[in-house]
Order: C-alpha cells, then structure tokens, then sequence
C-alpha cells in the first residue's frame, strides 16, 4: 500500500516537472519569437531609413541570385544565360522612334531605309543631331548629312589615313577632345563620335571665315586643294533631301548624289593640317 503512495506522488512529481518544463519552453519559445519579430522589425526601420544601405543589401541579394542561376545555367549548358548582361541594354546608342517629333521621325524613316540600318540606333542619331546642332549653331540636317556621306552610318568605319566612325574624324589628330570622353577608343562610340565630329566642322567653318562651302572643305582636308573631289556638293545634295523630309515632303530613298572623286592628295598640306591639330586630314572620298 505504501509503495503505490508512493509510486502515484512520484507519477505526479514527474507530471509537474513536465508540465513546468513544457510551460518554460513555450514562455522561452514565445520570448523569442518576439525578440526575432521586434529585431526583425528594427532592421526593416533602419533599413527603410537609410536609402544606400537598402540598395546595397538589395544589390547584393540580387547578386546571390543571379550567381545562383548562372551556376545552375552552366550546369545545364545554357550559354545565353551564362553570359546574360542586364546592363547590356544600357551601353546600346537606340532609341524608340515613337519618342522623336513628327520632324525627327520623318528623318529617322528616310534615312534608315536609304542606308539600310536599324531604326532605333538611326533615332538615336537624329534625336542627338538636333540637340548638339542646337547648341553648336549647327543645322542637324547638315550634321547628319556629314555622316551619311563620310561613313554610311557605320560608326566602325576608318578610312586608309585613319579617320574613324561616324563622322570619320581624324582620331590622333584630334586625341584631346576625346580625352573628356575617357580616351580615344570614345570614337567607336556613335554618340561621342558625333559630338567631337561637331566639334571639329565648327572649328573648321569658324577657321573658313564663317563659310559652310569653305568650312566643309576644310573639313574634308581640301582647303589647299584645287578640288575636293565632289565633296561639299555631296554633303549638301544630301541635306537638301533631308531637309525636304524633315518638312514633309516625298522625297525617294534611291535619290541619286553626286559621285565623290578621288583627288589627288596635298601631302603638305595635310602635314600642316595635322601639326595644327585643328583641320580634319581624311582621305578624299
């Protein structure tokens, strides 16, 4: 009799220390959880608070992931994946032909089915010919013309004596206006092509007198020349028609230019031109 006592005071001994332990546990557990909530709740305040710190926890998180699937991809072989770039995107010279004006759109249009490129890097082109003309004084219908006639559109395009780009300007006679572009391999860069080309045909108009005619011949490196080999009634054959576009007109794509003929080169000449560091020295087309 005295050991079933017994046994029944011990059976609820064990009892209580359980229901003890399991009642610690949970006010344990629940301690936690509220101390995790609360903890978690003050990152997320001081996170919000601090812009640069929620980019850069975000930045990185985004990091892990795509390191994450790039891993995965490679294991899969999917190569386009591997060599995914989000930021490729932003490196291209395009824009939506719906964001140019009536004007700027009609141009695009004509331009990139007469020279058989892309619309979108063409509307780029015409959207920063208007804005730079703007600022330099210049007509974009001229500037625009220049490049047609220099490189077709080919912003890779060198001639023999080294001009390069869109508006084939002489990179090592012109080197310090590239150096604010971060160097001279900026000339394959459209954009900045464009603007240092626009940069030198002011120099050029500028040391002409004034005169687009003798501007554009120095530009060409004709100033000492006889001829300049069909050059400036090229350029302003195709700013004519660009013009015409620009105010509505038909104007066909197939519209003949006049032939650009090679001229005999002024070795001097350009020799001067270079050492003057100012005149575009670019082989007569």
């Amino acid at each position: 009799m005295t050991a079933l006592v017994m046994l029944r005071a011990l059976r609820a001994s064990v009892a209580v220390f359980l229901r003890d332990v399991f009642s610690g546990l949970l006010q344990v557990s629940h301690n936690t959880l509220a101390l995790l909530g609360l903890t978690v709740v003050a990152v997320l305040a001081f996170a919000g608070s601090h812009a640069d710190l929620r980019h850069e926890v975000e930045r990185a998180a985004l990091g892990w992931l795509q390191s994450r699937h790039e891993a995965r991809a490679e294991r899969e072989g999917d190569l386009l994946v591997t060599l995914s770039d989000p930021q490729g995107v932003a490196r291209a010279t395009a824009t939506d032909p719906k964001e140019l004006d009536r004007q700027q759109a009609a141009v695009a249009k004509w331009l990139s089915r007469r020279y058989r490129v892309a619309p979108e890097p063409i509307s780029r082109l015409v959207q920063e010919a208007w804005q730079v003309g703007q600022k330099a004084g210049l007509e974009p219908t001229l500037i625009l013309a220049i490049m047609a006639v220099e490189s077709s559109f080919n912003p890779f395009a060198q001639s023999a004596v080294g001009a390069q780009g869109l508006m084939q300007v002489m990179t090592r006679v012109h080197d310090d206006k590239y150096e604010r572009f971060g160097g001279t391999l900026a000339a394959f860069d459209p954009v900045t092509n464009l603007r240092v080309g626009v940069q030198v045909l002011k120099e050029c108009i500028a040391r002409a007198g004034g005169g687009l005619e003798a501007g554009l011949r120095h530009y060409v490196g004709a100033a000492n020349l006889p001829e300049d080999g069909g050059y400036v009634s090229k350029v302003l054959t195709e700013q004519r028609y660009l013009r015409q576009v620009a105010s509505g007109r038909g104007v066909p794509v197939n519209a003949p230019t006049p032939a650009v003929r090679p001229a005999p080169t002024n070795v001097n000449a350009a020799e001067q031109t270079a050492a003057a560091a100012s005149d575009q020295v670019i082989a007569l087309r």
